[in-house]
């Protein structure tokens, strides 16, 4: 009897070390900024081009800072997250955004999975969009690009520059979770009418360098209240690395003059979730819709609601207003 004691107790303890461990074990590889070379406001000259992009890429988790908020782990031999925002997201110079009523975000979500209208409506009633921002440096193709130019290590690009906020519906978004098709979920969740403010002009340099992006600290404030602010050359990958990433998960779309590629985000969003209750509900296979139960239960007055007022600045590059509505 006390043989079946020691060993249950044994078995219970070596559970729980296992478990600590598990939750509060150091990142495998940490990010380390991609090696830029730095851009400054006399090196180009600002330009009004019509925006008119066939496709928008998005870049993911860009930022360390933002892979720690977001509880995602790093592997240096992988590839930058790409998705796709819809071209009637792009909104040149800012304004007013309505945000998505419960109807729009189950008709969006039904379009991948047709199971959710039901599922939706049943388990979460009047689902709220948990609008959230991103600041992000920009760049349009200003030509372009074949795949034998992309391959090549010394071809610079020509690019223009612009400061953008992502914004996103990041109920959405979470319904991705575990997903074979996250990406698709990402999209969606920033492809309503005006999730793209963007600033009008572009800034372009007078010499394409490869690898080389304006170095200004983008910024996001909410209500006047200061919510990122980083450097854009603290990214981890170039603008070269996202090219390829964009042709590699979507082998079916060629880069096109006036294509837009939005570079990712920093730290400091709405949506911040601790890395050990991200492994917490890896380690208990939770669902994408038990994940959203959590959020939704969890504090909410980071997410933007009808009236607030969000500005994105790039210092010298400008900046883009948006009011909530």
């Amino acid at each position: 009897m006390k043989i079946i004691l020691f060993d249950a107790g044994f078995i219970v303890a070596l559970t729980g070390l296992f478990i600590g461990w598990y939750l509060f074990r150091p990142l495998k590889h940490h990010p380390k900024p991609a090696p830029f070379a730095c851009l400054h406001e006399s090196d180009g000259k600002f330009k009004t081009i019509a925006l008119k992009p066939e496709h928008i890429f998005g870049i993911g988790l860009s930022y360390a800072s933002h892979i720690d908020e977001t509880a995602h782990e790093f592997d240096p031999k992988g590839r930058p997250a790409v998705f796709i925002k819809a071209s009637r997201s792009l909104q040149p110079g800012g304004g007013a955004t309505k945000i998505p009523a419960t109807g729009e975000l189950i008709d969006e979500a039904a379009g991948i999975d047709v199971s959710l209208r039901k599922t939706l409506r049943e388990k979460f009633g009047d689902l709220p969009p948990l609008m959230d921002y991103e600041a992000e440096l920009g760049f349009i193709l200003l030509e372009d690009i074949p795949d034998a130019k992309l391959n090549d290590q010394t071809y610079a690009p020509k690019l223009g520059f612009l400061i953008a906020n992502d914004l996103s519906a990041r109920s959405l978004q979470i319904l991705g979770e575990g997903m074979p098709n996250r990406l698709e979920y990402w999209g969606m969740s920033k492809s309503f009418d005006d999730f793209l403010p963007t600033t009008k002009k572009i800034w372009v340099p007078k010499k394409n360098a490869a690898d080389a992006i304006p170095c200004v600290t983008v910024t996001t404030r909410v209500n006047g209240q200061l919510r990122q602010s980083a450097p854009t050359n603290d990214m981890i990958y170039t603008p070269r690395q996202m090219l390829i990433a964009a042709r590699e998960t979507y082998p079916h779309l060629k880069l096109k003059k006036g294509d837009m590629v939005i570079m990712g985000t920093s730290g400091g969003i709405a949506l911040s979730t601790p890395r050990i209750k991200a492994r917490l509900a890896e380690l208990f296979r939770f669902g994408r819709l038990t994940k959203l139960k959590f959020i939704l239960k969890s504090d909410q007055s980071k997410f933007l609601k009808s009236g607030d007022t969000v500005v994105v600045s790039g210092g010298w590059l400008g900046e883009v207003t948006t009011r909530l509505e």
